[in-house]
């Protein structure tokens, strides 16, 4: 395990860091994954679908009726996600199938899980430290694994796997992720950083050695790839995405030029 976790510490992406997490999980068995963040969750709702972190190796014709046709905010697990921390068992949907207890919305997401068989599995609800967040992780076993033998593989490695994607929860939350229309281009990122520094737009034009209608225009299109408003709300939202205020891979010492030529 310290090997892999190594690895995870050392990916520079969130797709490095999901590839090595996909191939570690399908090892247990578990050959699809479903994963989904938020931080801008209400009591009512988990906010947008365009705020979501979604990252997937499920069937795409599967997550366009899930994800896109919004079934995931009917669907049982998902509202255990969003009640619940920790580990809980897919059996809880036979067992709410089996007593009546579904509602026509959520027969329409067992459905759809048959169709495409996934059939068996666990799912995780992470504990965030903001109320506003909720990240969650469904782990679907691969075909022909019947419930009873995967709970039989958590009852082995159940605190290993919680370990492994806990720890995977954190690193994606931690690195740089644009979940609305596009990520931020460096100048609009370097404009939001020195608005949230407190400078003002002559501040900026001269720090940045640009007109001030140049940075206007940078805060702009900031503005519409983060689908707010107001540019104190493309720096909340940036910062919470962490598009701004990080140190990218280019720009860690171990990546600059001099650094390569002294290893």
């Amino acid at each position: 395990m310290i090997d892999h976790l190594e690895r995870l510490m050392q990916a520079g992406t969130i797709e490095e860091v999901w590839a090595l997490h996909a191939a570690r999980m399908a090892g247990f068995g578990f050959d699809r994954l479903l994963y989904g963040f938020t931080r801008f969750r209400t009591h009512k709702s988990f906010g947008s679908k365009d705020d979501l972190l979604v990252l997937s190796n499920y069937n795409p014709d599967y997550l366009r009726d899930y994800i896109e046709g919004g079934l995931y905010m009917h669907a049982p697990m998902v509202g255990w996600a969003a009640e619940n921390e920790g580990a809980c068992s897919w059996r809880m949907i036979e067992e709410r199938s089996r007593n009546g207890a579904m509602t026509e919305a959520e027969r329409q997401v067992r459905d759809l899980n048959q169709r495409h068989r996934i059939e068996a599995g666990y799912s995780i609800s992470f504990r965030d430290a903001s109320v506003r967040a909720k990240g969650a992780i469904a782990l679907c076993a691969r075909e022909g694994l019947r419930q009873g033998e995967v709970d039989e593989v958590w009852a082995r490695h159940g605190r290993e796997l919680l370990v492994l994607n806990n720890i995977t929860h954190l690193r994606i939350t931690a690195m740089p992720f644009a979940t609305s229309r596009r990520a931020l281009s460096l100048r609009q990122r370097e404009a939001l950083e020195w608005v949230g520094d407190g400078k003002t737009t002559a501040d900026i034009a001269q720090i940045m050695g640009l007109a001030p209608a140049t940075v206007e225009k940078h805060l702009r299109l900031a503005r519409e790839a983060l689908d707010v408003d107001t540019t104190a709300q493309a720096v909340l939202k940036a910062a919470f995405q962490n598009q701004i205020f990080v140190v990218s891979p280019q720009t860690r010492p171990e990546a600059r030029p001099e650094a390569r030529a002294r290893a």
